[in-house]
């Protein structure tokens, strides 16, 4: 799943098809659909209000995601569709001109216009607006100015409105795959009532979309989230059904349970627990699908343990003394594939044996050496237990957290245990500030399929999603030269290079790629999942009754 998101550009353009296992689909259905029936999905209560500039995880992600579309959507294997674009076009990948089909509209009447993106776009990449997905602005011009810390600025320069239906974005630098990222909802319009009163739009926010929110007070916290279908929305993604209430779940076993009952019709993951029975409980109203995504540990470089050399060699060896290939079959049930870089096998580029991909093996007499050498250099802090975060209102998760610190403390002599926070909210709120005390389960959902994608967001200094605190100009270097590199092909070789650099001084710890496990109730037909693993709304239908 999304775990945080924020990030920069992108340097992949292609797709790589992602294959089917298993299930899919939904099935068919046994009688006539109801194209006016609500159906209901789960999620956790959002980080922060409902705004696409400043929603960057995905218990709220979710929500924004029916809710706001943009230029581009993304069909199922990824691939570009223009939405609310008519074109978008340049002439040397730096300056764009963005055409959008008119006599568009957001939810509350209001038109939809040049001036509409401009100011969304200025008030995310602002300063003083401290948007959590400001980063995504970055490769525009005048994005410095307006996001050095204290600044008063909110226009960037390379943005210009030409006419209601033309504005152009002019680049820092050419970078071809700009058209692809657009799809992603930091880059949607908001209405101008926006701006006046962000907080309170983030709780009843007006968008163009698939689904709009019901009525006032349809978020109804910790417990649920009303949409209805936006009938004016003639997108690629129309909605087959009347409307989605999201039900926010503090525990995954209470949301799978709900599901067997029926009471739930689409359930985004199957969680840990019921991984070794799902497919008996369920039949087959489940699918299996490889998508983009990664779960790992980050270990933050600002505590004393982890600091410097000795501090790289410390996370090494927990690395080395992790056995993925038994996590992943006995408390995953082979639903997960042990992590050997930072990316996903489903991306373009991806290389299962980069150079330092062994720090990724299951090695423990060398686990013991490397910490060892790190002992010589710096001893560690044993008042500092060594503790792994994770949020208990979603993915069961404290099952292969258990699993991990049992080895670590097994396999290395390190007292380690879990750390529980009640909500996702809570251990992102910690994290984002910069006050773990330990390492944190982490990972990422890509943006788009590309393997820069993966790496920016969660390494490159400053941004939001490093909840390490990683700092390499080196790493730096390759991904922009990757960005600029003439040829998707000269980028791929840069990027894998930057990876190859993230396996030497592992801010963070691979440990296995993602698999959407998604399941649905006897309700409900036409359910898949997206390239993103996420699943696609729009496209079910509930059956008459």
């Amino acid at each position: 799943m999304r775990y945080s998101r924020i990030s920069k550009t992108l340097g992949v353009a292609a797709v790589a098809t992602i294959s089917l296992t298993a299930c899919g689909g939904g099935g068919d259905s046994n009688g006539s659909a109801d194209g006016s029936a609500v159906i209901t999905a789960d999620t956790v209560e959002p980080q922060n209000p409902l705004v696409p500039t400043n929603t960057n995880e995905n218990g709220g992600g979710v929500v924004v995601e029916q809710l706001f579309n943009g230029l581009v959507s993304y069909a199922s294997d990824g691939k570009v569709e223009n939405d609310l674009a008519d074109s978008i076009e340049s002439k040397d990948n730096q300056t764009w001109t963005v055409k959008l089909k008119a006599d568009k509209k957001f939810t509350n009447g209001e038109k939809i216009t040049a001036q509409s993106f401009v100011d969304s776009w200025n008030f995310g990449a602002a300063a003083k607006n401290a948007q959590a997905n400001a980063s995504f602005f970055e490769p525009i011009e005048g994005y410095e100015a307006v996001s050095a810390e204290g600044s008063k600025e909110d226009k960037m320069s390379g943005l210009k409105v030409v006419d209601d239906t033309t504005f152009t974005v002019k680049l820092t630098s050419p970078q071809s795959d700009f058209e692809q990222r657009l799809g992603y909802t930091a880059y949607a319009p908001m209405p101008s009532t926006a701006f006046k009163d962000i907080k309170a739009f983030g709780e009843n926010p007006v968008g163009y979309g698939p689904y709009k929110m019901a009525k006032d007070g349809a978020w109804q916290h910790n417990t649920s989230i009303d949409l209805v279908k936006n009938d004016d929305y003639d997108g690629p993604e129309k909605p087959k059904n009347g409307g989605i209430t999201f039900k926010l779940y503090q525990n995954p076993d209470t949301a799978y349970q709900d599901l067997i009952s029926n009471n739930l019709d689409v359930l985004q993951q199957v969680p840990t627990g019921a991984l070794g029975n799902y497919k008996s409980d369920l039949t087959d109203r489940f699918s299996d699908k490889p998508y983009a995504g990664i779960q790992s540990l980050a270990v933050p470089e600002y505590l004393d343990n982890w600091k410097g050399e000795a501090g790289k060699l410390r996370r090494q060896a927990l690395s080395l003394a992790i056995d993925r290939d038994e996590v992943t079959k006995v408390i995953f049930n082979g639903t997960r594939t042990p992590a050997t870089d930072f990316t996903a096998p489903t991306v373009e580029g991806y290389t299962a044996d980069l150079p330092n991909s062994e720090n990724t093996k299951f090695d423990k007499e060398k686990a013991k050496k490397l910490w060892a050498e790190a002992e010589k250099l710096q001893p560690y802090n044993k008042s500092e237990k060594l503790t792994i975060a994770y949020n208990a209102d979603a993915g069961g998760h404290k099952k292969w957290v258990d699993a991990v610190t049992n080895q670590i403390k097994n396999n290395l002599g390190v007292e380690a245990e879990g750390k529980s926070y009640a909500t996702f909210k809570e251990l992102r709120t910690e994290a984002k500030a910069g006050e773990l005390t330990g390492a944190t389960r982490s990972g990422w959902q890509a943006d788009y399929p590309s393997m820069y994608n993966f790496m920016a967001p969660t390494f490159s200094k400053g941004a939001s999603s490093n909840d390490a605190r990683y700092d390499n100009p080196e790493f730096e270097k390759l991904l922009n030269e990757g960005l600029e590199a003439k040829t998707t092909e000269d980028g791929v070789k840069k990027f894998k290079e930057a990876d190859s650099t993230l396996l030497k001084d592992l801010p963070s710890i691979p440990l296995w790629y993602s698999q959407a496990n998604t399941a649905w109730s006897e309700n409900v037909t036409g359910v898949d999942t997206g390239w993103n693993g996420v699943p696609e709304y729009y496209k079910v239908e509930k059956t008459a009754k």
